[in-house]
């Protein structure tokens, strides 16, 4: 690993020049055309090839023999990591540095909801989301009247250790008059609230550097001509009940209130997506030409397993559709992560238009999403985690190759793992983007 700038910039030239004598083609020439292939499938047509797409995640520190842990607490190794997977493996997107946080952010944070290698897990174990209720069923009315009391006393010192002193707050609204800000001021002088300012500054701090080392990541990808295709703007993302599931009721919660309470969900549910549209903005002219992606969301509870159809329509593809529609509107094309199975929910997404809305499967039938989807919308991934960890190359190929014959067939078809590659054997994953070269050509 090269950390001084003015190495790295050797280096760097080193390997352009060796990626452009490879390839017979100038770094920004592969660039244009990975983001082409990307960006005509996606506009369901038919680019040179079938494009092939991989994740980074804990793929990229195994290949590189480093910890998980490095994603969290050393930003520079895992940069590097990322760039070996994308020279090595040369994948038409992906491989980027995964949307982490640092872990000594983290560490201040004091998260009960999260937990990650190198911090409350040791440091090869994959990261895990702690789902909880962090709301009570009998809170719904305190939300939907105040939710910024609800956020600040109840809800942030639930979710963060740190953020416990807030929960002896008293009520915002109150200081209309009645007590006045002197009292709070008094209450702020309490050590806690001392220490719990310092712990944000640096918290700051530490996530601030990691952004840099992000950013820093997508730049050096971009000069080895690998597109990032970043997502410009603001949507509201992807379904309103997966953020009450998710994040404040947790699935049992919410499944019961589909029942108990069902007036207050669906209310719930649509002062989140309020919020999310009025937070939303325009897709950037200023990147005309390039396709601005923006409003895709991994997809949880609306999948076959977690509610009925009649469910499905009452409380999830409402707030769902109209949440992908508003950012077709503001110029995005949307890209969604359908989790589990969405078999018999296809048929829904020919309610949005034309080509505005990517979908990536994870135990989907394929067959049937490009019999359904078809022409309609481009349908992302395919291929098992299972079969990357644990199958041989020719195995990996073979399976490509039906994948590529059917749900290739005109355009509209991108070439992927159907879920994290953490686990996956090298091998395996330079059979699936092969596939794609030795089988995708139009």
């Amino acid at each position: 690993m090269i950390t001084d700038e003015k190495s790295y910039q050797e280096k760097e030239k080193r390997l352009i020049d060796e990626i452009e004598k490879k390839h017979g083609k100038s770094v920004e020439q592969l660039r244009q055309e990975r983001e082409q292939r990307v960006i005509d499938a996606m506009n369901l047509k038919e680019p040179d090839r079938v494009p092939v797409t991989i994740y980074g995640g804990g793929f990229a520190a195994r290949y590189a023999g480093i910890p998980f842990s490095s994603m969290y607490y050393d930003p520079a190794a895992y940069t590097e990591a990322c760039l070996k997977v994308l020279l090595d493996f040369e994948p038409d997107s992906g491989g980027a540095a995964a949307g982490t946080n640092s872990g000594f952010m983290l560490e201040l944070l004091d998260p009960r909801h999260q937990r990650w290698p190198g911090g409350n897990l040791p440091p090869n174990v994959a990261y895990q989301f702690v789902e909880g209720e962090y709301m009570t069923a009998d809170e719904y009315d305190l939300f939907l009247s105040d939710p910024t009391d609800f956020i600040i006393r109840y809800y942030l010192p639930r979710l963060y250790g740190s953020f416990e002193p807030l929960s002896d707050l008293p009520s915002f609204r109150d200081l209309i008059g009645g007590l006045g800000f002197g009292a709070v001021i008094a209450l702020l002088n309490n050590p806690r609230y001392k220490e719990l300012g310092d712990k944000l500054s640096k918290a700051a701090e530490e996530q601030d550097k990691w952004m840099k080392a992000s950013a820093d990541f997508s730049s050096k990808a971009e000069r080895l001509g690998f597109p990032m295709q970043p997502m410009r703007g603001n949507t509201p993302g992807g379904a309103p009940f997966d953020a009450v599931s998710d994040f404040l009721r947790g699935m049992r919660g919410a499944m019961l209130d589909m029942y108990r309470c069902l007036d207050k969900l669906l209310a719930a549910c649509d002062k989140i997506l309020d919020w999310r549209i009025k937070r939303s903005t325009p897709a950037n002219p200023k990147f005309e030409g390039e396709m601005v992606r923006g409003g895709g969301a991994p997809l949880h509870r609306g999948s076959d397993g977690f509610m009925s159809i009649e469910q499905f329509e009452k409380f999830y593809w409402p707030g769902l559709k109209k949440a992908v529609m508003v950012a077709v509107d503001l110029e995005y094309t949307t890209s969604s992560f359908c989790e589990g199975v969405w078999d018999e929910r296809l048929e829904y997404w020919l309610e949005i238009p034309r080509g505005k809305a990517s979908l990536s499967f994870e135990r989907t039938d394929m067959f049937k999403a490009k019999e359904v989807l078809g022409g309609h919308q481009c349908i992302r991934g395919g291929v098992p985690s299972s079969l990357l960890e644990v199958g041989s190359p020719s195995e990996v190929e073979e399976y490509c190759k039906k994948l590529i014959e059917v749900c290739g067939k005109g355009g509209g078809f991108i070439l992927g793992p159907t879920s994290s590659i953490d686990g996956a054997r090298p091998a395996n994953i330079k059979a699936m983007i092969d596939s794609a070269e030795k089988y995708g050509r139009y």
